[in-house]
């Protein structure tokens, strides 16, 4: 990091132009964090692996639990639910983990040829990333706040 010559662009004073300057230390940040986010995706896509495997052996603890415990209200769900279910976790960790490790090859490169598409790219899949996030956190909340209003008007229909 320490090699990096700050890159000031040239500018005609008497034209209006719509550029960004990137400092040194706006530079270091970009190269740290894409350090981090490399490390955050290689962790999804481990833990993505893991649930898809655990989604793959559904099968047999759902047999052994039938076993042991023939009461048990998850063996109503069924093997091919759990399955699918497991799986479409293991893909909502996969695709920000990918949107992650997407954003840390572009970044670095950005940082370390000065490339401005690089960079581009690199916000592009950052903006995704946290798009993302912020569409299951608003359905999340949608979730909680069925379950508050359907929790109050079984409380009152109970009441009457």
């Amino acid at each position: 990091m320490d090699n990096f010559e700050e890159i000031k662009p040239e500018i005609d004073e008497t034209e209006e132009v719509d550029a960004l300057w990137i400092s040194e230390d706006v530079r270091s940040f970009i190269y740290e964090t894409a350090k981090w986010t490399k490390f955050l995706s290689i962790v999804g896509f481990v833990f993505s692996a893991l649930i898809a495997l655990s989604a793959l052996s559904v099968g047999a603890i759902i047999s052994t639990l039938s076993a042991v415990s023939p009461g048990n209200p998850l063996l109503k769900i069924g093997a091919p639910a759990l399955t699918v279910f497991y799986l479409l976790i293991a893909l909502l960790q996969f695709y920000p983990s990918l949107l992650l490790f997407k954003f840390s090859n572009a970044a670095n490169q950005a940082v370390l040829f000065a490339d401005q598409s690089s960079l581009s790219i690199a916000m592009g899949k950052l903006k995704s990333f946290f798009k993302f996030w912020g569409i299951i956190t608003i359905i999340i909340i949608g979730f909680y706040a069925m379950i508050f209003i359907s929790a109050i008007a079984i409380g009152l229909s109970a009441q009457s």
